[in-house]
């Protein structure tokens, strides 16, 4: 970023970002409807209302709570269209109800005792990241919700841009479209996006971590269900009669390894099954599983693997029987991006231009860039300075937010010089 704008911070980012996530937007995994809650379009609303006061003029909201916007290009030069994106829910793992907004000005590496409930408190030995911001202010929730920057903070940097754009026509720039999705955070958000509609070339998702990821690289991800049948009996006659179907579930979940293949056990690049959810009587019983690695051939080994565990337990009881179900969920866009290489140097560059160190990481999760890749609009996943995401010790630094603004900025203008 040049550096007047790295002193002035101009883009009021931080005032949109807690506007935002002082907005209700939670979407629920157990929802059949889309979105899943109806609460995320009053976000969506608010953001096209937005748009428009800032002169982008075709922003409008479709039917299933997506926002499309387009600022035109204002150069002579034929530039491919790019687009910005960013999903307007909260994860359903922690509460995003009555969230309550606090800038912490002028950080200076103290432990930050949250306001609303001072047993939560968030330290630099926890989060050594937050030693990078002395001098700088952080945003959390009061400590009772977690806070929203997951993806909200994703929202308020295109925004800004947009609003910036809009403001300064001396920027020469391509089309710029803008897409704002319900529903990543419980796997749905491209579920009935319009990629044709949106016209890009390239796609830039705003939902990545600290100051300087660039990913191009995420897990590939499938859904797994085990539906056991038990054999029901009235308990006071049960004996050599009854097949507890959640006696059989808890001891296939206490199957699985605890010194490996499981979240809290895997790092870089391993891969894992994670039970999410167990549910049933003792006739039927559900247990719901992610499985994640960064290879297609992977995941197949551990749901074979995750099967004969299950098949083993079957085993001891007869009787009872298992369905095992795979649900494709996402897979690593790299190998998408590869066939693109223009759209990952084209983001370094502008990390250049601002002085931002490239740091590239897989992504241990995924974006709705992941589906996109693979659905013709190719994207590559950027930093927003989000922290402890999902949970009451979220935090974000108001630097990192103005400095992937400035970088957006960057890359637009890289786009139109290159072309």
């Amino acid at each position: 970023m040049p550096d007047m704008l790295k002193k002035t911070y101009p883009y009021h980012t931080a005032d949109r970002l807690i506007r935002y996530v002082s907005i209700d937007t939670q979407s629920d995994p157990h929802a059949t409807c889309f979105p899943s809650t109806e609460k995320q379009k009053h976000l969506s609303g608010l953001l096209v209302r937005e748009l428009i006061e800032a002169g982008v003029t075709d922003a409008h909201m479709d039917e299933f709570g997506y926002v499309y916007a387009t600022i035109p290009a204002n150069t002579d030069k034929e530039v491919p269209a790019i687009c910005f994106l960013a999903h307007v829910d909260t994860a359903p793992d922690c509460s995003g109800k009555d969230v309550n907004p606090f800038c912490h000005k002028n950080y200076q590496g103290n432990s930050i005792i949250l306001p609303d409930d001072p047993s939560q408190i968030i330290t630099p030995q926890q989060y050594p990241y937050l030693l990078q911001h002395i001098g700088h202010d952080i945003i959390t929730a009061g400590g009772k919700t977690l806070l929203g920057s997951d993806d909200k903070a994703g929202v308020a940097i295109i925004m800004s841009m947009a609003a910036w754009l809009m403001k300064h026509p001396e920027i020469k720039h391509g089309a710029v479209k803008i897409v704002f999705t319900p529903d990543e955070e419980v796997g749905r958000g491209t579920e009935k996006i319009d990629v044709a509609k949106i016209g890009a070339v390239a796609g830039y998702t705003l939902d990545g971590g600290q100051l300087g990821s660039l990913e191009e690289e995420t897990f590939c991800a499938d859904g797994v269900k085990i539906i056991i049948h038990g054999i029901s009996a009235h308990p006071g006659s049960a004996k050599g009669t009854m097949v507890n179907a959640l006696k059989i579930a808890a001891d296939i979940i206490a199957a699985l390894p605890r010194d490996e293949w499981s979240p809290e056990t895997t790092e870089k690049r391993d891969g894992f099954v994670h039970p999410l959810r167990l549910d049933g009587t003792a006739e039927t019983a559900l247990i719901e599983l992610i499985v994640r690695d960064f290879q297609e051939y992977g995941l197949r080994s551990h749901e074979e693997r995750l099967k004969l565990i299950a098949e083993k337990i079957m085993h001891q009881y007869p009787g009872a029987n298992m369905e095992f179900h795979v649900r494709e969920q996402y897979r690593n866009m790299k190998s998408v991006l590869d066939q693109h290489p223009e759209i990952v140097a084209n983001a370094e560059a502008a990390y250049i231009r601002c002085g931002i160190p490239v740091i590239k990481e897989p992504v241990r999760g995924g974006t709705d860039g992941s589906r996109l890749s693979f659905m013709g609009l190719p994207c590559l996943n950027l930093f927003t300075g989000m922290q402890a995401i999902h949970s009451k010790y979220e935090w974000i630094g108001v630097r990192d937010m103005e400095e992937s603004v400035g970088m957006l900025i960057e890359l637009v203008k890289i786009w139109e010089e290159k072309a």
